[in-house]
């Protein structure tokens, strides 16, 4: 199945759920009535910021939109991930599938030289572990950058927008987990 679809019966089934109309939708995530219905009809490829707000107006972790809904554990090959690519030198491969009773989300990125990508935030109340596995990465947390290299770790409150950079010579990637707080 294609992630277009995946994400159209997810958007669909979870609007479904919540009772909401498309305009009441589009009021919660600040993305237009016709995007969500191009995008719950899979005529379109939301970008991963408008996923981010799609999923903050669900109040869903990001994934309850790209994953196939399961219920078993499940061995992911990185070649079978689902992957989101802003085209851009950006690469986000999420292994975990999405669960009702699940809190947090599972990311691998990979940032290629020269590249950077703007986070407009995960919702409120989220908080990103992230750690470097590869690379160098600057991390713009407001105004702070945060130069890190491989290994090292932090942790922040990601509900406000954030950037990742990489202005090393080698492709960056790094773990990142999205935590939502009750």
């Amino acid at each position: 199945m294609e992630l277009n679809e995946i994400i159209a019966e997810n958007l669909k089934r979870l609007r479904t759920e919540r009772g909401l109309s498309l305009g009441r939708l589009a009021e919660l995530s600040g993305v237009s009535k016709v995007m969500l219905s191009q995008v719950e009809k899979g005529e379109s490829s939301p970008t991963i910021n408008t996923l981010w707000k799609i999923a903050t107006g669900l109040q869903v972790p990001y994934t309850q939109l790209i994953d196939i809904q399961a219920t078993k554990p499940f061995f992911v090959p990185k070649a079978e991930s689902a992957l989101v690519d802003d085209g851009k030198g950006y690469r986000v491969y999420h292994y975990n599938r999405a669960e009702g009773s699940r809190d947090f989300e599972f990311f691998n990125s990979e940032l290629d030289t020269g590249a950077s990508f703007t986070s407009e935030g995960h919702g409120t109340h989220t908080r990103e572990s992230l750690l470097v596995t590869a690379g160098e990465l600057v991390l713009v947390l407001e105004t702070v950058e945060y130069v890190m290299a491989e290994g090292d770790f932090i942790q922040f409150d990601s509900s406000r927008p954030h950037t990742y950079i990489n202005r090393g010579e080698v492709m960056t990637v790094f773990t990142n987990i999205v935590y939502y707080e009750g």
